[in-house]
């Protein structure tokens, strides 16, 4: 008979994940600023016509943090997840991770890069697992070519399968696993080698509620068990209930945030809170939420009003204004 391991609940979780990523940093004043963007640029060229995908973007992920990017079609989501991963490079700004500078990085050290620092878990489950090899022979593989394979290898592999909740596909070929299986399959192949980072790019986007959650469950195993940095881009913005933090990408920029964090009642009882704040840049701009606008009928220009403990926001078109 199999046993069903409780699964500990979030806010346990991120406690778990703060844990380990203060080990591997060597102590918590090593935890922040694991992934920075400042100003952050990206145009592309195409036809003679330039198409800027992203507009002085800002972005501060610490070490260990779990956090889901989510916009529209189009935002510029996705080019920030190449960028970061090295997939892509950046026409200005600063993007850093682990404290390689992704705009001077060489060709070489990008590669080592993409092999040793951060992995990668693509929407597409056919581009994450080879199809001719099982389960554990994927999970080893990128330990073989790293030249840590062996015993050593194989045990690990088999302790990533169990971690993400597929130890029984272990020795499965990618064609007898379902679609979440594979996915959380391709999850362990992208730690495999003990990354600092992990990029996950749609991860859930082909499967359905039920196996998307136990994908996402699979995600924050790894982050609480391993203390590795997550970062997954989506455009379903459910899920924020899944994660400690949701950033939001509007017009190539980051418009809003929402934070889950655990909190002790006045009755004594840990409740996790929800928060969703407005992201404010260097130069003092924000995006307001597009429902605000909306309501508000807000055009052009607007009002502000500086109060004693807040700004208040008024449209700019006043009656009886010529």
């Amino acid at each position: 008979m199999t046993m069903v391991r409780e699964a500990p609940d979030l806010a346990t979780l991120q406690r778990r994940a703060a844990e380990r990523a203060a080990a591997r940093a060597g102590g918590a004043d090593r935890l922040r600023g694991h992934i920075v963007c400042d100003g952050l640029v990206r145009i592309f060229t195409t036809e003679g016509v330039e198409v800027v995908a992203l507009q002085g973007l800002d972005l501060v992920v610490d070490r260990g943090e779990l956090v889901a990017i989510v916009g529209a079609s189009g935002s510029g989501k996705s080019t920030v997840l190449n960028i970061l991963s090295g997939l892509d490079t950046p026409t200005a700004g600063i993007a850093r991770v682990a404290g390689f500078d992704l705009l001077t990085m060489s060709a070489r050290k990008r590669l080592r890069y993409r092999r040793h620092t951060v992995g990668f878990v693509w929407q597409q489950t056919g581009r994450n697992l080879l199809p001719y090899l099982t389960a554990r022979e994927n999970v080893e593989l990128p330990m073989r070519l790293a030249g840590r394979g062996g015993r050593a290898g194989r045990r690990r592999a088999t302790e990533l399968l169990e971690m993400v909740g597929v130890g029984y596909c272990a020795d499965r070929r990618p064609g007898q696993m379902s679609g979440g299986e594979q996915q959380r399959c391709a999850v362990a192949v992208a730690v495999a080698n003990d990354p600092e980072v992990l990029f996950a790019d749609e991860p859930t986007g082909e499967l359905d509620e039920a196996t998307a959650a136990e994908v996402f469950t699979a995600l924050r195993t790894i982050n609480a068990e391993l203390g590795v940095t997550i970062v997954v881009v989506t455009h379903d913005h459910q899920v924020a209930s899944q994660v400690r933090r949701t950033v939001a990408i509007r017009d190539g920029r980051t418009a809003s945030e929402v934070h889950r964090t655990a909190r002790v009642g006045a009755d004594g009882v840990e409740e996790l809170v929800t928060e969703e704040y407005a992201v404010l840049d260097r130069a003092g701009r924000m995006q307001l939420p597009a429902g605000f606008v909306d309501a508000l009928a807000l055009r052009d220009r607007v009002k502000l009003t500086l109060e004693p403990d807040h700004v208040q926001v008024r449209s700019g078109e006043e009656r009886g204004t010529p």
